[in-house]
């Protein structure tokens, strides 16, 4: 077996006769040439092969009752919601930067849920202008607020409450948001969501919809899925006998895993929708309850095999009897995941893919920070030199996005690749950039 067969984790990567890694079909070698490093490479066609995974898996699990939003936290940039429109997909949003990129893209905003667990009275009227279609409310404060701006514009707002079912997922704890204990949502256990319930019911300004949750990410099968469904059906007909309300929205949230490196599984997507969808009609028809639309919010399951980040060496420092370093043109402020996560990632020697790897190397990035690291103990090829390329693994979802200015340092390109051609869809930040707010 070749060196590299292992490590082609994602379906768009392929390595050409030179040697050389390829993306979407292109040499990452011309693609770095062309653009420069650090380097955000998006594979648009996969990201939309992503969208009608999602699409074609639900409408075989739910009819024409379903709902995919794309969890604009994992990348927004205007060319993310041009795709969503074209394929009909709704989105998730959590700021006012994410509501004004969408709308200046020309989505349609009524197809948009506004999350946020602490949304301003600013934001509330922005998105109220912005023609946001649902707000995903949190607490009683923001509730409250809402009937106000709904009441002063003479309008019916359509909200949804985020509840907490008290779901463990197993994963990462500094994601896992369905557990009593969040910053998240109404908690069911605690008596929070029915307050919340017959609070809402009561402001004559608020259209209660339905129920979200979400219980994490990087969720590898439907376990976690049915669980939360199970408990959010219950509420359901708890509502509907208390309160007389019948819930026509259950957001189930994301939360799907990808692989990051060759150990991790792939998620069979049609299996756990489908698994998602009997769950669904069998505890409905035993609660006695309609059922309701069905929406996920997939991200990064949409957009992070579509991605890449090339890097350029440049410096190999080895430390005798201790470890060596590979210092890149990148860090923490294109990738802070894995100073915040400790996150696994697959990095390849873009232009020495047939080349042994018998070099064992902590990769750091250039930032004035000791925790400054990309990955540790990678395998690169002994002859890893200032000049050769670097490229980063399934990096489309919360590396643009989480970017900073960390150093002062310019955020990256983000470059779209559909059918073979390259395309910038967001331009590098000069220096000019980063001055411009000063005064």
């Amino acid at each position: 077996m070749k060196e590299f067969e292992n490590d082609l984790i994602c379906e768009n990567l392929s390595v050409n006769s030179e040697g050389h890694l390829c993306f979407a079909g292109l040499d990452t070698g011309a693609l770095a040439a062309k653009f420069g490093t650090p380097l955000y490479l998006m594979d648009e066609d996969r990201v939309r092969a992503n969208c009608r995974a999602y699409q074609t898996a639900a409408k075989a699990a739910f009819g024409k009752n379903y709902r995919i939003l794309y969890a604009s936290k994992a990348a927004s940039f205007k060319a993310l919601y041009r795709i969503m429109r074209e394929e009909g997909m709704g989105i998730d949003v959590v700021s006012q930067g994410e509501i004004f990129t969408a709308k200046a893209a020309g989505f349609p905003m009524e197809k948009a849920f506004f999350h946020s667990n602490n949304k301003t009275d600013a934001d509330i009227a922005a998105a109220m202008d912005a023609g946001v279609g649902y707000f995903v409310s949190d607490n009683l404060e923001e509730l409250a607020a809402l009937e106000k701006e709904a009441q002063k514009r003479g309008v019916c707002q359509n909200v949804i409450l985020r509840l907490t079912p008290g779901i463990d997922p197993h994963t990462y704890e500094a994601v896992a948001t369905g557990k009593v204990d969040s910053k998240f949502g109404f908690a069911i256990e605690t008596g929070l969501a029915d307050d919340a319930v017959a609070f809402a019911l009561q402001l004559p300004h608020i259209k209660l919809c339905g129920f979200h949750s979400h219980v994490g990410s990087q969720v590898f099968d439907s376990d976690v899925f049915l669980r939360a469904a199970d408990v959010m059906l219950a509420f359901i007909a708890h509502a509907k006998q208390k309160y007389g309300f019948v819930a026509s929205i259950l957001n189930l949230g994301g939360g799907i895993g990808v692989p990051y490196v060759a150990q991790n599984p792939k998620p069979d997507l049609a299996k756990i929708i489908s698994e998602i969808g009997a769950r669904i009609d069998s505890r409905c028809k035993e609660l006695a309850i309609a059922k309701p639309e069905i929406c996920f919010e997939p991200g990064r399951s949409i957009v992070a095999d579509a991605g890449l980040t090339l890097y350029t060496v440049g410096s190999v420092k080895t430390i005798p009897g201790y470890r060596t370093y590979v210092s890149v043109d990148g860090g923490m402020t294109d990738n802070i995941r894995y100073a915040l996560y400790g996150s696994s990632y697959t990095i390849l020697p873009a232009l020495k893919m047939g080349e042994e790897r018998g070099l064992t190397v902590d990769i750091a990035g250039r930032c004035c920070e000791s925790g400054d690291m990309l990955q540790r103990k990678v395998p690169l090829p002994r002859s890893i030199a200032r000049g050769d390329l670097l490229a980063c693994l399934t990096t489309g979802a919360y590396h643009y996005s989480m970017a900073s200015n960390y150093n002062r340092i310019p955020r990256p390109p983000v470059v779209m690749i559909r059918a073979g051609k390259a395309e910038l869809a967001v331009r590098r930040e000069t220096v000019e950039d980063l001055a411009a707010l000063d005064i």
